[in-house]
């Protein structure tokens, strides 16, 4: 079977990320709360409305982005990024005030490569917005590691970022496959032939050699959950998470918060993954408990496409 291609089915495979991305998101956050750590290691849920925080927020630019350009513009990702900027939403301290001063008429482009004395940002922001990019590309995967690079920029310049984002992004676009999601073996070996040598493509090896681990905990502290929420802390486990659990998209979730970490950022990755391939979409109950989308995101019927909350 062949992707659909036109504009119409590319955003629908891109909505379908997202809406997994954006519960992943909501209800991930929602284990930050200490009063829902025993909720957490019992497989419980929360009490709703989830709200969802910046990763989700993101991810509506680039999918709004690609709506309107179906390619990712740089300037208009970044000025997105800027104008639905709520501060609120849980942005790092870089990514707030670097997105205050583009509002303001700074150059995206001096402002990132500045970041971190000139080395630029390597943490995960640019991969946990990334995942709708790449079920937008189900049909050409090295597209979507090409288009999730130039997405990246205007936030996160530092190598380990752009490789996080490209690895997301491979993963959404195999796992997106219209005759359905790879073997975790398969998905990770396409993700690890359409990246560069980097740390994360390291992490994504050693994500591959433990595939046959049943025991999360243990390979989270082998490849990091985020804690440090860098790149190459959180992208090899969150894609060793969504490769076991595609087509199911409750553990696949909480496989993944259970362990900790960077547990909105995981989730999110792992959800957009997930929810990009078939029978990967979320309960119809999580769904309606996440905040729905922003209005602004164009091609929605309603603000309410996301869930009910």
């Amino acid at each position: 079977m062949i992707a659909d291609t036109s504009p119409d089915g590319r955003f629908e495979r891109a909505l379908a990320s997202l809406r997994g991305l954006a519960v992943g998101d909501a209800l991930g956050s929602q284990f930050f709360v200490p009063a829902n750590y025993p909720l957490l290691k019992r497989r419980e849920l929360p009490p709703r409305p989830w709200q969802w925080t910046d990763d989700t927020e993101m991810a509506c630019s680039v999918v709004a982005v690609l709506a309107t350009h179906h390619r990712v513009d740089q300037d208009a990702l970044a000025h997105s990024f800027a104008d639905h900027h709520d501060f609120d939403r849980g942005y790092g301290p870089a990514v707030n005030r670097l997105l205050r001063l583009v509002r303001e008429g700074g150059d995206w482009r001096e402002l990132a490569s500045a970041l971190f004395k000139g080395q630029g940002s390597w943490g995960n922001g640019a991969a946990m917005r990334i995942a709708p990019l790449g079920a937008w590309y189900a049909d050409d995967p090295e597209q979507a590691t090409h288009q999730a690079e130039i997405s990246a920029y205007p936030t996160h310049q530092h190598r380990e970022a752009v490789v996080g984002a490209m690895a997301v992004a491979a993963a959404a676009a195999l796992a997106a496959d219209p005759a359905g999601p790879p073997s975790a073996e398969a998905l990770l070996d396409g993700v690890i032939a359409l990246v560069p040598r980097s740390a994360v493509g390291a992490g994504l090896r050693r994500a591959r050699d433990m595939l046959d681990y049943g025991d999360a905990a243990t390979v989270a502290a082998v490849l990091g959950c985020g804690r440090r929420t860098s790149a190459h802390d959180t992208v090899p486990f969150a894609l060793w998470s969504a490769a076991r659990a595609l087509g199911k998209y409750e553990e696949g979730f909480w496989v993944t918060a259970q362990v900790g970490g960077d547990v909105d950022t995981t989730c999110s990755i792992v959800g957009g993954v997930i929810a990009s391939g078939k029978a990967g979409a979320p309960p119809g109950a999580w769904l309606e408990a996440t905040e729905a989308l922003p209005e602004w995101l164009p091609g929605l019927a309603s603000g309410r496409t996301a869930g009910g909350a």
